[in-house]
């Protein structure tokens, strides 16, 4: 792993400091290097565009079942947001209320909805003990921290309602017991969901592109699709590296939008997720940050999450990305210090090591989307910042679909997929968004 010319504290980071630090994913450490290309050729059952865990999940599902897959990826496998999130696993819930969900879709529909996203999780579970996937995978448990003493209560409230409809197990830690769960005393309590999981994303996605592989599934890396032209009998893909026809074709690009598909391009919002990791410290005291060893994140509008490592004693920490700034710059990540030493101010002289960015895919109405486009491409994209479990869960079931197989229903397809009439500016506006967010949870607005 490369060094750092001298250890930089999170106090220097957070005061905004022009500091060295390793700029890309601390995952990527444990990650085999990148294949030799070949260039691209060929014919395929089923083209997956993008190798992220969506493309990878249908690519096994799809060699395992007979059909010649091949991925193409515009980067390296897994460039994505794969290999740069948190590598926190829910049930794929988090971005409604329960009650919201109901008044949005009514009981029967929101409870499908819910008991879908348990299903994702235990599948994720079930795939990577049978693939024999070694990438920490651990049901340990998320703690959400009530910014304000009103979230508590909402939050107490919305948990009851999950085990109503979900079945899904969950106990709120008051103000007065949060030490046993976190070392803050900045939380007015908050909920834990015991059954939530945590893995590494960088072994995990190095374990089902093995798996693919093996399945037979073709990989060709820094293969930019620039466009899917459609004739008799299915589709050919260009790339500045050869062509490749394949009778069907699968987009799994999520927040790194494409420009071949007009349908997809056009309802789908890249916002920008940025993590920083500390170096190595004492297993001690990091325990003593986190003595409930679990997946954290709090109630704000704009959104923190964060854990320890599962292969070293390093703190985690993410949110949005520090705007205005070049992406390789310490200001770009500034402000997650600062968020970081709200919470944990005793965390100050803890050292840098890494800060990343990547792209989260959002949708105009915050659900993710799986489906067949008019212009008959398959898609599974849109997880809104729950992707791990959601994307697992979606790559397999569009790859059911291609198939014409009934397990590839799923209660999110068929659900209406909404554009929006000025959302060639969504990407330039988002910015704004998040510091209008970031100000109604200054004020509670």
């Amino acid at each position: 792993m490369p060094t750092l010319p001298s250890p930089i504290s999170l106090s220097d980071l957070a005061q905004g400091r022009a500091v060295p630090f390793i700029h890309k994913p601390y995952w990527w450490e444990a990650m085999p290097p990148a294949p030799h290309e070949a260039p691209v050729s060929g014919v395929a059952d089923v083209a997956v565009v993008g190798s992220g865990f969506t493309g990878l999940s249908a690519a096994l599902t799809l060699a395992r079942a007979g059909r010649s897959v091949t991925i193409l990826e515009a980067g390296t496998a897994g460039y994505g947001a794969s290999t740069r999130n948190g590598g926190q696993v829910g049930s794929g819930n988090q971005k409604f209320r329960v009650r919201t969900l109901i008044d949005m879709m009514g009981v029967k529909k929101a409870q499908a909805l819910l008991m879908e996203g348990v299903a994702m999780l235990d599948h994720m579970e079930t795939l990577i003990a049978d693939e024999k996937i070694s990438c920490f995978f651990k049901r340990c448990g998320r703690f959400r921290g009530a910014v304000r003493p009103e979230h508590y209560d909402a939050m107490a409230r919305d948990m009851q309602d999950l085990e109503r409809y979900a079945g899904v197990r969950s106990f709120m830690v008051p103000r007065a017991e949060q030490h046993s769960e976190i070392a803050t005393d900045f939380f007015h309590g908050g909920s834990v969901l015991p059954q939530d999981a945590s893995l590494h994303p960088g072994l995990y996605h190095a374990g089902l592109l093995n798996r693919a592989q093996e399945a037979g599934a073709r990989l060709f890396c820094q293969a930019p699709v620039t466009a899917v032209e459609r004739d008799s009998d299915g589709f050919t893909l260009r790339t500045p590296r050869g062509d490749l026809k394949a009778r069907q074709v699968i987009i799994a690009t999520n927040g790194y939008r494409q420009s071949f598909s007009s349908f997809c391009r056009k309802r789908i919002v890249p916002v920008t997720s940025a993590l920083i990791a500390t170096a190595p410290m004492p297993a001690e005291r990091l325990n003593a940050l986190m003595p409930g060893g679990r997946m954290y994140g709090n109630s704000a509008r704009v959104f923190s999450y964060f854990r320890a490592a599962p292969d070293e004693p390093r703190l985690i920490w993410g949110g949005r990305v520090g705007r205005l700034a070049p992406a390789a710059s310490a200001r770009a990540y500034a402000h997650l210090a600062r968020d970081l030493l709200e919470v944990f101010p005793q965390a100050g002289d803890l050292a840098l090591s890494h800060a990343w960015s990547g792209r989260i895919g959002y949708t105009f109405d915050e659900f993710p989307h799986l489906g067949l486009a008019p212009d008959g491409l398959h898609y599974a994209i849109g997880y809104c910042g729950t992707g791990v479990s959601r994307s697992t869960w979606f790559g397999r079931k569009i790859a059911l679909q291609v198939m014409d197989k009934p397990e590839g229903f799923s209660e999110f397809t068929g659900l209406r997929f909404p554009s929006h009439p000025f959302q060639t500016f969504a990407p330039a506006a988002v910015p704004f968004f998040e510091q209008w967010y970031r100000l109604r949870d200054a004020f509670n607005i």
